[in-house]
């Protein structure tokens, strides 16, 4: 059995539940695309997701047990001794679907839905959230794309927040001879009036930074965030990234941003405009509640759900939800 990223890491030691219960599964030999996600309450959990890929293997088991993770299948690239990768979607399709039905009920799999509708692509794509990221676009009428994003289509959607400023990091490229501003970490209030880090922005002209830069040191101070406050060194971060200014918090940004989930932005924001007419403290958590794609009844979909081929113009697409991208993994295979 070989679980692996799309990069080729080993991802079977990290989630050995997952492993488990594909060895259990009722055909014998198979190759499965799709993504791994952690479920807490009613939805994903990048974080919890992060936590598992953990070097220590008896931080790996327990973590197997209190966060046990899912595997998302999204096409299936070989069935017994049939190879699907030069089939058609329409075609795996059929056949995911009919190898979900046999083998995924009680068991740690799922099956992703999808659909030819364009009313379900705008109903996904307006509850994305809850750890759903958007929906996937892909072409009808092409065979599995292996490394490549040919006839596919990431969409996502885009929201805006008003944060304030709580803090900046300088870029590693001087100007002029000075080190200046690379990125604004963003803050919002809980409804206790603690100022929570929630991210950054380094959509900044290059242009601007100098002057910026001279307006946020004169703003320096000894604290600014209360609650959440930037990370420090970890598996992921290095010392320089952890390394920041906090600054008085009374600049206010509008942010576009297309993801925010435990508590932060999940990507950098793009800066849309400054708000001088906004206080900071209305600057608050609340402006970020959304409804959120039911993850349960996306699971529960029934597996005999197919999408059927369209009759109108080409290039078709099919579309599903897009889940977390980290645990995303080509596998199992068992042999």
């Amino acid at each position: 059995m070989r679980m692996t990223s799309k990069s080729g890491q080993d991802l079977g030691r990290y989630f050995p539940e997952v492993a488990s219960a594909a060895v259990r599964l009722p055909e014998r030999r198979f190759i499965l695309d799709g993504e791994l996600v952690v479920q807490k309450g009613s939805e994903f959990s990048f974080d919890a997701l992060l936590q598992r890929i953990h070097p220590a293997a008896s931080r790996v088991e327990r973590l197997s047990q209190e966060t046990p993770a899912l595997f998302l299948a999204f096409d299936l690239l070989q069935r017994g001794a049939t190879g699907l990768m030069d089939a058609h979607l329409p075609t795996r399709r059929q056949q995911l679907e009919a190898f979900a039905a046999r083998c995924f009920p009680k068991t740690l799999f799922r099956l992703s839905p999808a659909s030819t509708r364009l009313q379900d692509a705008r109903k996904w794509l307006k509850s994305a959230g809850g750890g759903s990221d958007g929906i996937i676009a892909k072409r009808l009428d092409l065979p599995y794309q292996a490394g490549n994003r040919e006839g596919m289509q990431k969409i996502k959607r885009h929201r805006s927040a008003d944060c304030v400023i709580g803090g900046f990091r300088y870029g590693e490229r001087p100007v002029a001879g000075r080190k200046v501003v690379g990125s604004l970490l963003l803050g919002l209030y809980d409804d206790q009036g603690i100022l929570h880090h929630v991210g950054f922005t380094a959509a900044l002209e290059a242009d601007e930074k100098p002057a910026l830069t001279q307006r946020l040191e004169g703003m320096v101070a000894r604290s600014s965030f209360t609650g959440n406050t930037p990370g420090g060194p970890s598996r992921w971060s290095t010392k320089r990234s952890s390394e920041w200014v906090p600054v008085k918090p009374k600049l206010v940004i509008e942010v576009s941003y297309d993801h925010f989930t435990g508590g932060r932005f999940r990507h950098g924001t793009a800066l849309l405009r400054w708000r001088p007419d906004k206080k900071p403290t209305q600057c608050t958590l609340d402006q970020l509640q959304q409804k959120s794609v039911s993850i349960k009844a996306l699971l529960g979909q029934p597996a005999s759900t197919r999408p059927a081929r369209p009759s109108h113009r080409p290039p078709a697409r099919g579309l599903h939800p897009e889940g977390p991208q980290t645990g995303r993994s080509r596998g199992p295979s068992p042999g």
